[in-house]
């Protein structure tokens, strides 16, 4: 595959990540405002700040390749770019898995009890880590060596990424980091109208 046909792909990933990221970083924020927050657990309490904490991390990385690829890299495709958006999409999955299973602990904790809020929680995480980071190990001792090997021999590639690519790439990003961006605009204003607010 094309070095500029692989960064493309790779973007539209982490593009695809905030989006689901930014809605659930969103969710946290109004989960701290509702009517029920008061009455859990300090242990719990801290516990969705933590969730919450990853949540700006995930968040954090997911947004970087994007500026990254328009300031850093001028928007021309390359090799070491498309090996810093590999990169920090492993990275942001890591936290992303423990915020879903500190939230869902949180969760199943307030109905079923703090047993069943840790078994749900440590499921959910491991899944979670173990779908998203060991399945793909296990797969690649089977699958794709030829495109790999393709991989590491562009990593030192820069192609000439033409002027209407760039603009492309550029109104994607704003059509895929908006609508997060939005969510979470309303969920701060919806903040502003709950009872704990006041």
């Amino acid at each position: 595959m094309e070095l500029s046909k692989k960064v493309k792909a790779a973007l539209d990933e982490t593009r695809m990540l905030i989006l689901g990221a930014q809605i659930l970083l969103g969710f946290q924020f109004r989960g701290v405002f509702g009517d029920g927050y008061d009455q859990l657990p300090p242990g719990s309490r801290y516990l969705s700040g933590v969730a919450l904490g990853l949540m700006i991390c995930v968040v954090g990385l997911l947004i970087t390749p994007g500026p990254y690829h328009r300031m850093v890299e001028a928007g021309t495709d390359s090799g070491r770019f498309h090996r810093l958006v590999t990169i920090v999409a492993e990275l942001a999955l890591l936290p992303f898995a423990l915020a879903l299973g500190l939230d869902l602990f949180i969760t199943v904790e307030r109905i079923f009890g703090e047993t069943a809020g840790a078994a749900a929680g440590i499921v959910a995480a491991g899944a979670a880590i173990g779908l998203w980071y060991g399945f793909p190990r296990v797969q690649r001792l089977h699958v794709g060596h030829r495109e790999r090997a393709m991989t590491k021999g562009q990593s030192q590639d820069r192609t000439k990424t033409p002027l209407h690519a760039k603009i492309e790439q550029m109104l994607t990003e704003a059509r895929v980091v908006l609508p997060g961006a939005q969510a979470l605009f309303g969920f701060q204003l919806a903040i502003v109208l709950t009872q704990s607010f006041e």
